[in-house]
């Protein structure tokens, strides 16, 4: 079993724990703040420049965190390479700044160190979706609400807004089912308010997600409660109202115009994978070029990227790109899973943060095949700290501070 990370002064000098602290509420500020991006920014900016003092003479287990770095590693080398490669290295080289961005992810584990404080990252963020869906509610009173105009909450897009909220989401279900939390009001109520959000936001990926995530939940836990999935769809027919219930049969209708743009989208997007694989076409190439690729009867000629995660990181940067991305993630799930088995499974004293983890990646990655959240800032930035969490439980044990 890896050594975890100390928290303790080691032989060579003291750790200043001002400095420790410091770093990480300014770490968790950046992720309270992330509905305002230029925000977030600078404090992720500060904890970037505080963070060397604060670790300053502390030891760091990099075998434990291998499995976390080396594909970050890889996903950034193949970044610079999909830029050097690129149809216009000038225009693709602005990605470069997802390096910035990458630090949430790599920050992590060095500073959110133990249960306690991954525990105090986590509420925060919920305590953030909840208040943001519950100003998405209070849109509804200003003229939001319908299918042209869509609730946002605290973000500039619904897309952004849903995506947030589904990660958060199915945090706030796992701590519920697999811990005694469920008895802290603030917590039903940001169920009610997030879950309420979600559907007024009209996004059918995240709904399609939510769902799957939950199917995943029961049977885990409860599979005999999957019966009540008739019941319960017989009684949304019945009662919803008929906007809501022409988005939801929406879904599976080939012949809406959406559906039919995303199959087009997919088709484009193998094209681009197949005919530069290592590579692919540079960053921001895709929407450039999605002209030359398109099938002649897409509904449109320019796309901004191709609602994707996995065909939008093959396309832009290459099949090596994807398989870090993936890489990635399977690391996250990997050690989330083998801790929830080590640590008593359900009845685990942080058997709620595990399932957390794997629950909200699950549902993460099934609404990535209908939308690029992985683009989106305001969403990766909290699903980079997800894929860290088991990492942050690791590196300090269950009561470090």
């Amino acid at each position: 079993m890896p050594t975890p990370l100390a928290d303790t002064p080691s032989a060579a000098g003291r750790v200043d724990p001002r400095a420790g602290r410091a770093a990480f509420w300014l770490y968790a500020a950046h992720l309270y703040t992330v509905f305002g991006i230029a925000l977030s920014n600078i404090l992720l900016g500060l904890t970037l420049l505080v963070t060397p003092w604060a670790l300053r003479r502390r030891p760091v287990d990099r075998a434990a965190l291998a499995p976390l770095w080396v594909p970050l590693g890889v996903y950034i080398l193949t970044l610079f390479g999909a830029i050097a490669a690129s149809f216009e290295p000038r225009v693709s080289a602005r990605s470069a700044t997802e390096v910035f961005n990458l630090a949430t992810l790599y920050l992590a584990p060095l500073l959110a160190r133990g249960e306690r404080n991954v525990r105090r990252l986590v509420d925060g963020v919920l305590l953030v979706a909840g208040l943001s869906a519950c100003t998405g509610l209070a849109q509804y009173l200003f003229g939001y609400g319908d299918i042209d105009r869509r609730i946002r909450g605290t973000f500039s897009h619904y897309m952004t807004f849903s995506g947030f909220l589904l990660i958060c989401d199915l945090l706030l279900i796992a701590s519920m089912v697999w811990s005694d939390r469920h008895r802290q009001v603030w917590r039903w109520v940001a169920l009610a308010a997030i879950n309420a959000a979600l559907v007024g936001s009209y996004t059918r990926g995240a709904w399609v997600a939510l769902g799957c995530a939950l199917t995943a939940l029961l049977l885990a836990r409860a599979p005999r409660l999957l019966l009540a999935y008739v019941p319960a769809a017989l009684l949304f027919i019945v009662l919803a109202p008929v906007p809501l219930l022409t988005r939801a049969a929406s879904i599976v209708d080939v012949r809406d115009s959406s559906n039919y743009d995303r199959l087009c989208m997919a088709s484009a997007g193998l094209t681009m994978i197949a005919d530069r694989p290592l590579f692919g076409l540079g960053p921001e190439q895709v929407q450039r070029r999605y002209s030359l690729y398109r099938p002649p009867t897409a509904p449109r000629f320019r796309v901004p990227h191709l609602h994707n995660n996995f065909l939008q990181l093959a396309a832009e940067r290459g099949v090596p790109a994807l398989l870090a991305f993936l890489a990635l993630i399977a690391a996250s799930f990997t050690v989330s899973w083998r801790s929830f088995v080590r640590e008593g499974g359900r009845t685990g004293p942080r058997a709620d943060l595990h399932a957390g983890v794997m629950l909200a990646l699950f549902g993460f990655c099934v609404a990535g095949l209908f939308e690029y959240n992985w683009g989106d800032t305001e969403v990766q930035r909290p699903l980079l700290f997800v894929l860290a969490l088991p990492f942050c439980l690791r590196a300090g044990g269950p009561e470090a501070e």
